[in-house]
Parts: C-alpha cells; sequence; structure tokens
C-alpha cells in the first residue's frame, strides 16, 4: 500500500482497520445455525432443517452490525469554489460514461518479428485489455454525502472523491492526492477484429493476415478485411505506484476530464484554507 497520502493517512488507516474486522454476518450466521442445529437434534427433529433456517435471522443481524462496525463515514462539506470544480469532474466523467466502448489495458508488447506481425492483422503492439465499467458509486466500506465516479482497472477501483482518488486493491484501500495525480491522452489506433462500437470512428482497414509488402496474404484460407479504429488512450499515473491506462470508444473525450482533475489540484494545493471539511466517524 504505497499509495497512503500522508494527508489522508488517518482516513485510511481508519477505513483499513475497520475493513479487517470480522464479519458478523458470517459468525453470527455460522454460531446461529450450529445452535438452532443442536437445539433441534436435542429435541429429536429435523437438525439440519432448523440448523439452516436460525442461519438466516444469524446472518441478517451480523450484517446490521457490521453497517456499523466495518463502515466509515465521510462527510464533506465543500465550499463554493470546490464544490464547482468537483462538479467539473462530475461532469467531464458523465461525457466518458456515455462512450459507447470503454476497456481497460492490463499490458501491451511491441512486436518484433515478422511472423507475429503477420498473425496480428500487421499490429505494431499486442495488447491485454478487457471491457472495463465507469459507475457513480460509493465502496462498501464508506458512507458519505458525495457519489464519486469510479473506474474499474482490473483487480483495483479508483474512486475520485472532491478530495482525493481513493484506490480499492482487493479489500485493501490506499488514497493518491490530485496534486500528485499524472494524466496523459492521446488517439491511438486499434485492429477491432471483435464488433465496432457504434461512435467509433473507422480510420481505415487492413488484412487479418497481411505480407510483407501489406497486402492480403494468400496462404491463409478466408483473409478477410478488419476495420482500424481511432481510439483514445488515457493514462493516469503517481509517483506512489498507480499506471492504469484506460481506451475510450471515441476521441476529444479525455482532455475535459483531465482538466478537472488538474482544476482540482491547483485549488488544494493553492488554497491557505481547507476547501474540503472530511469528517471520518463510526456510522451512528
Amino acid at each position: 500500500m504505497a499509495m497512503r497520502d500522508e494527508t489522508f493517512a488517518n482516513v485510511i488507516d481508519e477505513i483499513n482497520a475497520r475493513q479487517s474486522q470480522p464479519r458478523l454476518a458470517v459468525v453470527l450466521g455460522v454460531l446461529f445455525g450450529i445452535a438452532g442445529f443442536l437445539v433441534w437434534k436435542a429435541l429429536g427433529g429435523a437438525a439440519p432443517v432448523l440448523g439452516g433456517a436460525a442461519f438466516l435471522p444469524g446472518m441478517l443481524l451480523g450484517k446490521w452490525f457490521d453497517s456499523y462496525r466495518r463502515v466509515s463515514v465521510l462527510y464533506y462539506d465543500l465550499e463554493q469554489d470546490a464544490e464547482a470544480a468537483y462538479g467539473r469532474l462530475v461532469a467531464a466523467f458523465e461525457t466518458l460514461t456515455r462512450c459507447a466502448g470503454t476497456w481497460h489495458v492490463a499490458a501491451g508488447g511491441k512486436i518484433e518479428d515478422l511472423t507475429t506481425w503477420k498473425r496480428n492483422a500487421g499490429a505494431s503492439m499486442l495488447v491485454d485489455k478487457k471491457p472495463t465499467a465507469l459507475t457513480s458509486i460509493l465502496p462498501a466500506v464508506v458512507r458519505s454525502n458525495v457519489i464519486p465516479p469510479s473506474i474499474q482497472v482490473g483487480r483495483q477501483v479508483l474512486y475520485f472523491m472532491p478530495d482525493l482518488v481513493l484506490v480499492k486493491d482487493a479489500n485493501r484501500y490506499g488514497a493518491v492526492a490530485y496534486a500528485d495525480l499524472r494524466t496523459q491522452f492521446a488517439p491511438t489506433n486499434f485492429i477491432e477484429a471483435g464488433k465496432v462500437p457504434s461512435d467509433a470512428e473507422v480510420v481505415g482497414h487492413t488484412w487479418a493476415h497481411p505480407n510483407k509488402s501489406g497486402g492480403p496474404d494468400r496462404r491463409f484460407k478466408n483473409n478477410r478485411q478488419i476495420p482500424v479504429c481511432r481510439y483514445e488512450a488515457l493514462r493516469l499515473s503517481s509517483a506512489t505506484g498507480l499506471n492504469e491506462l484506460v481506451e475510450f470508444s471515441r476521441t476529444n473525450v479525455s482532455q475535459p476530464f483531465c482538466q478537472a482533475l488538474l482544476a482540482l489540484a491547483q485549488l488544494h494545493r493553492n488554497s491557505s484554507r481547507p476547501t474540503v471539511s472530511l469528517d471520518s466517524r463510526s456510522n451512528r
């Protein structure tokens, strides 16, 4: 958890401490189930039936306790300039969500030999990417008066809170300050072997198996032309280890989002007073 900005250390420590507590939903469910099993067995009845019936109320009671024990409340009292800046971030994020296709690029590698180049439609790089979700949702361990934009990036989720990027990795949380967040975006051509998104720009075609000159390689049966689409890639990184690449089916959509992130960073960096009042407390 290198993504632990000291400005937000207390909040991150509390979230992780609460998250690490045993789930009473499971503990009480099992205890109630065992108790029901033993009681009904002593009475000579169908023990598994009562044990199973007793498990549910135990689990529900434990879940109710967990909603207090394992949840942190983050309350934001935004000043006018902070509220306006965060509103611009949310609006820019909504533009991203309207793209017909959104992917997380997990890995990539340059193609350096002719055989691999021919077998991959003349691509210069091979990438491992999967469709991803852009939603506005809070992590399960947080209650707040703000619902942040979030991006699923592989096993991690990025939550864009008003004052920091909250990073969920499995059952642990870290934080990246906006001042430490770096963004880069650029158009990129992608050979689309699957379905072309409805809003994508097709800039050309290539053969599934080209020859050295770029024409169709006659040695391959059913060699077909594949569209080349113009997408946009957005990289989010930090010195603390964040390094994620997200791709969108439309171009000219990342700039407003990056500008809004930069504006938030400048707001927190230049302000002589707190623009965000952050209260971390139990949910009662």
